[in-house]
């Protein structure tokens, strides 16, 4: 009796899993790729502490942004734009709409890139069918499939989980590495890290999971904004408990992959001497001579699908961001000729992400200025999330407790202090 009901019980946890599970896969995009490549190829082991540290800081603020979009109804924009003066809201909202077109040409380029490592050809022409097959995909598929679309996609990191274990990987090294790092403070060490914590915590994540948390809203029949009830009721327990185990899980996901990124580019790269690594294909042809053909194929084919959930992501948290702060409608959910403004929206950050490729702008100066723009928002994002979730007039009796509020602006003020160190280093 008791094993079918496990099996049940197993199933549908696994069947709660959204929201959180794809903002933590899309964090491990070809961009954060490469910087997780560098950070392996330039530290050995040295840096693998890292994702224990932002763990933690990750889960709170994700759980932050997930619990003000499902308390209140709306998004982080449309929360911002009630809540405080319009010149900070479209502040925030410009420079977020264009740090995420620089990431998106970052993505697609690094796609294209790893296309032609396996297919050979022109890296440009496959940057425009990814982009235009992401476009199509968020504005023509329903939003039901979209979701299960995206899941899927996710099980594509798990290549770099499986990397590992072909290696033949020194884990007593490994283990002293996480607990007792050898590391010397100097320029490098520090620019490194800064490039790690930024590209963990971005502010296209908080958006982006809070935006979903209402379309889940939209797309459950009968459900409501948790604000809406007059007091708590199981429902609202159930939904705050599938949110916190969607981001925990989401957010481990996430940071359990970035891990082994690191850890295969150390045990191959850096082992021999290969130590300067500027771009996700550039790590998987690196990679091809020291760890064989599939452990090449393997890693080139994770940029791959890893891009093709993340564009979208970057894409669709802008377009949410603008169309709430100009009142537009927004929603995967709706048509095209309900939402035209959402979506051509998308079309702009998408298209505008594949025509800077064509500009032939450097990947890593990309990257630098993608991480400069989510550096300079992040900050003052966490700090109004922080205000939003802590307000009862926002959030009612669901204002975060101590222990949320402790997570959030620890994370918040790590984030403040790597954007200082960002600056005085470069």
């Amino acid at each position: 009796m008791n094993q079918p009901a496990n099996r049940f019980n197993r199933y549908q946890a696994v069947r709660q899993l959204g929201p959180g599970l794809i903002t933590g896969a899309a964090d491990d995009d070809p961009s954060g790729i490469a910087t997780y490549s560098q950070a392996g190829a330039q530290f050995g082991f040295n840096m693998l502490w890292t994702m224990v540290i932002t763990y933690p800081l990750m889960v709170g603020i994700q759980l932050i942004s997930a619990r003000i979009g499902r308390v209140t109804g709306r998004g982080l924009a449309a929360n911002i734009r009630a809540a405080f003066p319009k010149p900070l809201l479209l502040g925030i909202v410009s420079l977020l709409l264009l740090a995420n077109i620089i990431n998106i040409a970052a993505d697609i380029a690094a796609m294209g890139d790893a296309a032609r490592l396996l297919l050979g050809g022109s890296a440009h022409e496959y940057t425009s069918i990814i982009g235009l097959l992401c476009l199509t995909l968020q504005v023509f598929m329903a939003y039901k499939r979209y979701v299960e679309y995206l899941k899927w996609l996710t099980l594509s990191l798990l290549s770099y989980v499986a990397i590992v274990f072909m290696l033949n990987v020194p884990w007593e090294q490994v283990a002293a590495s996480v607990v007792a790092p050898k590391i010397t403070w100097d320029r490098d060490t520090l620019m490194i890290i800064v490039a790690i914590f930024g590209t963990t915590i971005s502010p296209y994540l908080f958006f982006w999971q809070a935006a979903q948390e209402v379309e889940e809203i939209h797309n459950t029949p009968g459900a409501m904004p948790l604000a809406a009830t007059e007091e708590e009721t199981p429902e609202s327990r159930k939904q705050l408990r599938r949110i916190k185990f969607d981001t925990f899980i989401g957010m481990g996901f996430s940071n359990l992959v970035a891990f082994f990124i690191i850890l295969t580019t150390a045990a191959t790269l850096h082992l021999h001497g290969i130590t300067d690594i500027q771009t996700s294909a550039q790590a998987a042809e690196a990679l091809r001579p020291l760890g064989g053909e599939f452990t090449f194929l393997l890693f080139a084919l994770g940029i791959i699908g890893t891009g093709l959930l993340a564009v979208p992501v970057l894409a669709g948290s802008a377009a949410y961001a603008v169309a709430e702060c100009f009142e537009w409608r927004a929603g995967l959910n709706l048509e095209l000729l309900e939402a035209r403004e959402f979506y051509g929206l998308i079309a702009l950050a998408t298209l505008g992400g594949c025509a800077l490729d064509f500009a032939n702008i450097s990947p890593i100066k990309a990257l630098l200025w993608s991480a400069l723009l989510n550096g300079i928002i992040a900050v003052p994002i966490m700090i109004v999330m922080m205000i939003l979730a802590s307000r009862r007039e926002v959030m009612g009796r669901y204002a975060i407790s101590l222990r949320l509020k402790t997570f959030g602006w620890l994370a918040t003020a790590v984030m403040a202090a790597a954007v200082i160190a960002m600056f005085v280093t470069t």
